[in-house]
């Protein structure tokens, strides 16, 4: 199983195809921002027809979970489903399966001026990863 993910400013998935637009970011903020996790999750032949557990999850550069505010206090930035990719009728016996993810994120507040690692997990195996930062706060504008 391979995982392709991508940071966008918006994303859809319609007619089994991965729509993105502003994809490929590599930094947000300082302010809290909206973004999009697009992924394609490719599941070979042998891997179809089982449950599976995906998951996205955000960790600093030396792996410990980043929590984020929420309405109930911080918690760890996590986005967790369940998916069985299936083999259709009159497929070819070896052919893999694509499957398209798109989840728009509201509005998160990363601490300004640090890097992180959005993670795409399958099984609780990190499949790929991307690296993002938050532009620091500017600094005040000095008058003349």
């Amino acid at each position: 199983m391979k995982v392709r993910l991508f940071l966008a400013h918006a994303a859809e998935v319609q007619a089994g195809m991965l729509f993105a637009m502003g994809m490929g970011w590599t930094e947000i903020g300082p302010a809290p921002s909206p973004f999009a996790i697009a992924a394609l999750i490719e599941v070979t032949w042998g891997e179809t027809n089982r449950p599976r557990t995906l998951s996205f999850d955000v960790v600093d550069l030396d792996g410990r979970p980043v929590n984020v505010p929420t309405p109930t206090g911080d918690r760890p930035f996590q986005i967790q489903a369940n998916f069985d990719q299936g083999r259709p009728p009159g497929v070819a016996p070896g052919t893999s399966f694509m499957a398209p993810i798109a989840i728009n994120v509201g509005s998160v507040q990363f601490e300004p001026g640090r890097q992180y690692v959005l993670r795409a997990l399958v099984d609780g195996e990190v499949l790929d990863q991307t690296v993002f930062r938050t532009r620091a706060v500017p600094p005040p504008l000095a008058l003349p």
